[in-house]
Protein backbone atom coordinates (compact mmCIF):
# COMPACT_ATOMS: atom_id res chain seq x y z
CA UNK A 1 0.00 0.00 0.00
CA UNK A 2 1.40 3.40 -0.29
CA UNK A 3 2.24 6.05 2.05
CA UNK A 4 -1.11 7.33 4.02
CA UNK A 5 -1.41 10.41 4.49
CA UNK A 6 -1.06 10.95 8.04
CA UNK A 7 -4.53 12.68 8.62
CA UNK A 8 -5.93 9.53 7.43
CA UNK A 9 -4.18 7.39 9.64
CA UNK A 10 -7.33 6.14 11.52
CA UNK A 11 -10.06 6.28 8.57
CA UNK A 12 -12.03 3.38 7.99
CA UNK A 13 -14.29 2.46 5.35
CA UNK A 14 -17.29 0.70 6.43
CA UNK A 15 -18.07 -1.95 3.50
CA UNK A 16 -21.90 -0.94 3.26
CA UNK A 17 -20.71 2.63 2.24
CA UNK A 18 -19.75 1.14 -1.06
CA UNK A 19 -22.26 -1.19 -1.51
CA UNK A 20 -21.82 -2.61 -4.58
CA UNK A 21 -18.41 -3.70 -4.03
CA UNK A 22 -16.71 -7.03 -3.22
CA UNK A 23 -14.00 -7.47 -0.78
CA UNK A 24 -11.55 -7.66 -3.11
CA UNK A 25 -12.77 -4.32 -4.77
CA UNK A 26 -13.55 -2.68 -1.39
CA UNK A 27 -9.93 -3.65 -0.27
CA UNK A 28 -8.90 -2.53 -3.86
CA UNK A 29 -10.47 0.81 -3.18
CA UNK A 30 -8.90 1.96 0.19
CA UNK A 31 -5.66 0.83 -1.27
CA UNK A 32 -5.82 3.48 -4.67
CA UNK A 33 -7.29 5.99 -1.87
CA UNK A 34 -5.12 6.08 0.90
CA UNK A 35 -7.75 4.79 3.14
CA UNK A 36 -5.58 2.19 5.98
CA UNK A 37 -8.46 0.68 7.28
CA UNK A 38 -11.89 -1.31 6.23
CA UNK A 39 -14.79 -2.76 8.74
CA UNK A 40 -15.65 -6.12 6.65
CA UNK A 41 -19.78 -7.37 6.40
CA UNK A 42 -20.13 -10.80 7.23
CA UNK A 43 -22.15 -11.88 3.92
CA UNK A 44 -19.50 -10.71 1.49
CA UNK A 45 -17.05 -12.52 3.72
CA UNK A 46 -18.96 -14.99 3.07
CA UNK A 47 -18.87 -15.40 -0.62
CA UNK A 48 -15.23 -15.60 -0.86
CA UNK A 49 -14.37 -17.26 2.71
CA UNK A 50 -13.00 -16.03 5.99
CA UNK A 51 -9.20 -16.81 4.82
CA UNK A 52 -9.61 -15.36 1.40
CA UNK A 53 -10.89 -12.30 2.99
CA UNK A 54 -8.54 -11.95 5.69
CA UNK A 55 -5.21 -12.60 3.30
CA UNK A 56 -6.91 -10.14 0.69
CA UNK A 57 -6.85 -7.47 3.90
CA UNK A 58 -3.27 -8.40 4.97
CA UNK A 59 -1.60 -8.39 1.47
CA UNK A 60 -3.04 -5.00 0.60
CA UNK A 61 -1.61 -4.23 4.17
CA UNK A 62 -4.92 -3.07 5.30
CA UNK A 63 -6.26 -3.83 9.13
CA UNK A 64 -9.85 -4.86 9.69
CA UNK A 65 -11.29 -2.13 12.11
CA UNK A 66 -14.56 -4.46 12.86
CA UNK A 67 -16.65 -7.23 11.61
CA UNK A 68 -20.65 -6.48 10.80
CA UNK A 69 -22.89 -8.11 12.31
CA UNK A 70 -23.79 -10.01 14.90
CA UNK A 71 -26.82 -10.03 17.07
CA UNK A 72 -30.51 -10.49 16.80
CA UNK A 73 -30.53 -12.05 20.23
CA UNK A 74 -34.12 -11.19 21.43
CA UNK A 75 -36.19 -13.82 20.19
CA UNK A 76 -36.44 -17.12 22.35
CA UNK A 77 -37.25 -20.85 22.12
CA UNK A 78 -35.26 -22.78 18.70
CA UNK A 79 -34.89 -19.15 17.09
CA UNK A 80 -33.27 -18.02 20.25
CA UNK A 81 -30.93 -21.15 20.44
CA UNK A 82 -30.47 -20.82 16.75
CA UNK A 83 -29.14 -17.07 17.18
CA UNK A 84 -26.93 -18.29 19.56
CA UNK A 85 -25.30 -20.69 17.20
CA UNK A 86 -24.80 -18.17 14.61
CA UNK A 87 -23.17 -15.46 16.92
CA UNK A 88 -20.54 -17.79 17.61
CA UNK A 89 -19.99 -18.03 14.41
CA UNK A 90 -19.64 -14.63 14.16
CA UNK A 91 -17.28 -14.48 16.88
CA UNK A 92 -14.89 -16.95 15.08
CA UNK A 93 -15.12 -15.15 11.92
CA UNK A 94 -14.13 -12.16 13.41
CA UNK A 95 -11.83 -14.16 15.09
CA UNK A 96 -10.28 -15.37 11.70
CA UNK A 97 -10.46 -12.02 10.24
CA UNK A 98 -7.93 -10.38 13.04
CA UNK A 99 -10.54 -8.06 14.25
CA UNK A 100 -11.36 -7.60 17.86
CA UNK A 101 -14.65 -5.76 17.33
CA UNK A 102 -17.83 -7.99 16.46
CA UNK A 103 -20.67 -5.09 15.84
CA UNK A 104 -23.80 -6.29 18.00
CA UNK A 105 -27.07 -5.14 16.39
CA UNK A 106 -29.24 -7.18 19.49
CA UNK A 107 -32.61 -7.24 17.21
CA UNK A 108 -35.95 -5.68 17.62
CA UNK A 109 -39.48 -6.92 19.47
CA UNK A 110 -39.68 -10.81 18.04
CA UNK A 111 -42.81 -11.03 15.77
CA UNK A 112 -46.18 -10.48 17.40
CA UNK A 113 -44.74 -9.13 21.04
CA UNK A 114 -44.71 -6.04 22.86
CA UNK A 115 -42.80 -6.99 25.45
CA UNK A 116 -40.35 -4.93 25.76
CA UNK A 117 -38.57 -5.75 29.36
CA UNK A 118 -38.27 -9.08 27.99
CA UNK A 119 -36.75 -8.51 24.87
CA UNK A 120 -33.85 -6.67 26.77
CA UNK A 121 -33.49 -9.35 29.45
CA UNK A 122 -33.37 -11.79 26.48
CA UNK A 123 -30.19 -9.80 24.97
CA UNK A 124 -28.77 -10.09 28.46
CA UNK A 125 -29.14 -13.76 29.29
CA UNK A 126 -27.57 -14.12 25.76
CA UNK A 127 -24.27 -12.04 26.41
CA UNK A 128 -24.02 -14.10 29.29
CA UNK A 129 -23.35 -16.74 27.35
CA UNK A 130 -21.69 -15.30 24.46
CA UNK A 131 -18.89 -12.87 26.34
CA UNK A 132 -16.71 -15.80 27.42
CA UNK A 133 -16.84 -17.19 24.16
CA UNK A 134 -16.30 -14.16 23.12
CA UNK A 135 -12.91 -13.32 25.25
CA UNK A 136 -11.28 -16.47 24.90
CA UNK A 137 -10.81 -16.04 21.19
CA UNK A 138 -10.05 -12.45 21.79
CA UNK A 139 -13.22 -10.71 20.26
CA UNK A 140 -14.94 -8.36 21.99
CA UNK A 141 -18.53 -7.84 21.35
CA UNK A 142 -19.71 -4.13 20.78
CA UNK A 143 -22.85 -3.27 21.49
CA UNK A 144 -24.73 -0.77 19.09
CA UNK A 145 -27.23 1.55 20.36
CA UNK A 146 -29.64 2.38 17.60
CA UNK A 147 -31.90 5.23 17.22
CA UNK A 148 -34.84 4.89 18.96
CA UNK A 149 -36.96 5.02 15.48
CA UNK A 150 -35.56 0.94 15.10
CA UNK A 151 -36.49 -0.05 18.53
CA UNK A 152 -39.01 -2.27 17.13
CA UNK A 153 -37.62 -4.11 14.58
CA UNK A 154 -33.76 -3.67 15.11
CA UNK A 155 -32.20 -3.11 18.05
CA UNK A 156 -33.97 -2.83 21.68
CA UNK A 157 -30.99 -1.06 22.87
CA UNK A 158 -31.49 3.26 22.39
CA UNK A 159 -28.89 4.91 23.91
CA UNK A 160 -25.72 4.45 24.72
CA UNK A 161 -26.38 4.39 28.74
CA UNK A 162 -28.34 1.37 28.02
CA UNK A 163 -25.56 -0.34 26.11
CA UNK A 164 -23.15 0.52 29.10
CA UNK A 165 -25.26 -0.80 31.71
CA UNK A 166 -25.93 -4.08 29.63
CA UNK A 167 -22.11 -4.16 29.15
CA UNK A 168 -20.97 -3.17 32.77
CA UNK A 169 -21.50 -6.65 34.24
CA UNK A 170 -18.47 -8.48 31.66
CA UNK A 171 -15.27 -7.54 31.58
CA UNK A 172 -14.14 -4.61 29.22
CA UNK A 173 -12.57 -7.02 26.85
CA UNK A 174 -15.25 -8.88 26.36
CA UNK A 175 -17.86 -6.37 26.14
CA UNK A 176 -17.83 -2.96 24.77
CA UNK A 177 -20.03 -0.34 22.93
CA UNK A 178 -20.13 1.17 19.66
CA UNK A 179 -20.46 5.37 19.63
CA UNK A 180 -22.21 5.81 16.24
CA UNK A 181 -22.72 9.29 15.40
CA UNK A 182 -26.12 9.00 13.30
CA UNK A 183 -27.84 6.86 16.16
CA UNK A 184 -26.60 9.03 19.53
CA UNK A 185 -26.48 13.01 18.06
CA UNK A 186 -30.21 13.64 19.56
CA UNK A 187 -29.49 12.55 23.18
CA UNK A 188 -28.63 15.11 25.66
CA UNK A 189 -27.21 12.92 27.60
CA UNK A 190 -24.51 11.59 25.11
CA UNK A 191 -21.36 13.55 26.60
CA UNK A 192 -21.85 12.18 29.67
CA UNK A 193 -22.10 8.74 28.76
CA UNK A 194 -18.99 9.15 26.04
CA UNK A 195 -17.12 9.84 28.78
CA UNK A 196 -18.56 7.34 31.50
CA UNK A 197 -17.78 4.52 28.82
CA UNK A 198 -14.27 4.84 28.85
CA UNK A 199 -12.41 2.22 27.35
CA UNK A 200 -15.42 0.20 26.63
CA UNK A 201 -15.69 2.35 23.32
CA UNK A 202 -14.88 -0.73 21.14
CA UNK A 203 -15.55 1.35 17.95
CA UNK A 204 -16.85 4.91 16.57
CA UNK A 205 -18.79 5.66 13.71
CA UNK A 206 -19.41 8.60 11.70
CA UNK A 207 -22.11 9.36 9.13
CA UNK A 208 -25.01 12.54 9.14
CA UNK A 209 -28.88 12.22 10.18
CA UNK A 210 -30.49 13.58 7.15
CA UNK A 211 -34.20 14.82 7.02
CA UNK A 212 -36.42 14.46 5.69
CA UNK A 213 -36.26 10.80 6.06
CA UNK A 214 -36.52 8.57 3.12
CA UNK A 215 -39.24 6.02 3.31
CA UNK A 216 -37.04 3.27 4.13
CA UNK A 217 -35.33 4.79 6.96
CA UNK A 218 -32.90 2.56 6.75
CA UNK A 219 -31.31 4.39 4.29
CA UNK A 220 -31.46 7.80 6.13
CA UNK A 221 -27.83 8.03 6.39
CA UNK A 222 -26.18 10.73 4.64
CA UNK A 223 -22.61 11.58 4.02
CA UNK A 224 -20.86 14.06 6.94
CA UNK A 225 -21.96 17.23 5.93
CA UNK A 226 -25.12 16.44 4.39
CA UNK A 227 -26.98 16.52 7.02
CA UNK A 228 -27.76 17.93 10.97
CA UNK A 229 -24.60 16.59 13.08
CA UNK A 230 -21.82 18.75 14.71
CA UNK A 231 -18.92 15.76 14.50
CA UNK A 232 -15.94 17.12 16.32
CA UNK A 233 -17.68 17.62 19.85
CA UNK A 234 -17.95 13.60 19.15
CA UNK A 235 -14.45 12.80 18.10
CA UNK A 236 -12.98 14.89 20.73
CA UNK A 237 -15.33 13.10 23.40
CA UNK A 238 -14.24 9.73 22.29
CA UNK A 239 -10.68 10.65 22.09
CA UNK A 240 -10.68 12.30 25.62
CA UNK A 241 -12.51 8.97 27.20
CA UNK A 242 -9.13 7.72 25.88
CA UNK A 243 -10.22 5.74 22.44
CA UNK A 244 -7.48 5.41 19.84
CA UNK A 245 -9.32 3.40 17.56
CA UNK A 246 -10.49 3.68 14.14
CA UNK A 247 -12.95 6.32 12.96
CA UNK A 248 -15.48 4.10 10.31
CA UNK A 249 -17.46 5.73 7.94
CA UNK A 250 -20.55 3.96 7.50
CA UNK A 251 -23.48 5.08 5.04
CA UNK A 252 -26.36 2.94 4.57
CA UNK A 253 -28.21 5.97 1.80
CA UNK A 254 -29.37 4.72 -2.14
CA UNK A 255 -28.40 7.84 -3.51
CA UNK A 256 -24.51 7.05 -2.48
CA UNK A 257 -24.86 3.97 -3.34
CA UNK A 258 -25.22 4.83 -6.69
CA UNK A 259 -22.39 7.07 -7.19
CA UNK A 260 -19.54 5.24 -8.38
CA UNK A 261 -17.52 3.79 -5.10
CA UNK A 262 -14.24 6.03 -5.99
CA UNK A 263 -15.68 9.20 -5.72
CA UNK A 264 -17.48 8.00 -2.73
CA UNK A 265 -14.05 7.61 -0.83
CA UNK A 266 -12.51 10.84 -2.48
CA UNK A 267 -15.66 12.91 -0.90
CA UNK A 268 -15.69 10.69 2.34
CA UNK A 269 -11.82 11.74 2.53
CA UNK A 270 -12.26 15.42 2.25
CA UNK A 271 -15.75 15.58 4.30
CA UNK A 272 -13.73 13.78 7.23
CA UNK A 273 -10.73 15.94 7.06
CA UNK A 274 -12.89 18.87 6.84
CA UNK A 275 -15.29 17.97 9.08
CA UNK A 276 -14.47 15.25 11.19
CA UNK A 277 -10.80 16.22 12.50
CA UNK A 278 -11.45 20.42 12.27
CA UNK A 279 -11.20 21.65 15.55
Amino acid sequence: MSAVDPRLAKLSLNQRTTESWSVREAVDGCVRAGIPAIGLWREPVAEIGVATAAKLVADAGLRVSSLCRGGFLTADGEAGRAALADNRRAIDEAAGLGTDCLVMVVGGLPPGSRDLRGARQRVADALAELAPYAGERGVRLALEPLHPMYCADRAVLSTLGQALDLAEPFPVAQVGVVVDTFHIWWDPDVWRQIARAGDRIASFQVCDFLTPLPADVLLGRGMMGDGHIDFPPFRRAVEEAGYTGDTEVEIFNAEVWATDPDEVLATMKDRYLQLVLAD
